[in-house]
């Protein structure tokens, strides 16, 4: 997931060439299983994995112990890595953890980030509504992937990042897995694009709100898949 506009005002902050090798292949593999290119359910072995993506083991090895910290793959031994299934009635237990550590970030972010990196999320929200009316999925998910990361950077509380990532990809993939049924991708980006600009407004208040708006609109659409199964 790059080359990206918004990407421009995000460092990624690592001097280890590994590390960095690491991130592509975290990166590469996370957009393969949200969208399901991987499907849920499938076996994978890591030379496959490193063969798929274009990316050496040692970074792919990387990669899968992150992915499994974030529930997308499970680790089995001698038996490869399997691509976990999209559990629907766990999404709704997603989102009630989601909610609460997505405010405080949201909140914390709008506080604590610069001049600078306000400007990025204004710019992330024009993409977002872009994208929207563009109806992009794939943008989509790159530029939602890219920003809330930065967004977590932001707040500067890497503990409740580490908590937030694995919500975050498991709401993308249910997104995308469900998107033809119920999805409204200019609603969503919309959504998005406004807690984005209430971060780069540094209103804690309104960043808050949109955060609460925009969890409201994953648990109804949730609901409706889990309702019409």
């Amino acid at each position: 997931m790059s080359d990206l506009p918004l990407q421009t005002a995000i460092s990624r902050g690592s001097a280890n060439a590994e590390l960095r090798l690491g991130d592509q292949a975290y990166e590469a593999l996370e957009e393969l299983i949200v969208t399901a290119t991987l499907p849920p359910g499938s076996l994978w072995s890591e030379a496959g994995l490193s063969e798929r993506t274009g990316i050496g083991r040692t970074p792919v090895r990387e990669a899968l112990q992150r992915l499994a910290a974030d529930h997308l793959v499970v680790l089995l031994r001698r038996h490869g890595i399997k691509i976990t299934e999209v559990e629907v009635g766990n999404q709704l237990l997603v989102l009630e953890a989601r909610r609460e550590l997505e405010r405080l970030v949201s909140v914390a972010a709008a506080r604590r980030a610069t001049a600078e990196e306000r400007e990025a999320h204004v710019a992330g929200a024009r993409e977002l509504h872009d994208i929207g009316e563009a109806r992009d999925p794939i943008r989509y998910l790159r530029v939602h992937f890219a920003l809330k990361k930065f967004t977590c950077a932001c707040a500067r509380n890497p503990y409740a990042a580490r908590a937030l990532s694995p919500l975050h990809a498991l709401s993308r993939r249910f997104f995308y897995v469900h998107r033809e049924r119920f999805g409204d991708l200019t609603e969503v980006a919309r959504v998005h694009a406004d807690l984005a600009l209430a971060i780069g407004r540094g209103d804690e208040a309104g960043a808050a709100a949109a955060c609460d708006a925009m969890t409201d609109y994953a648990v109804e659409f949730t609901r409706r898949i889990i309702i019409n199964g």
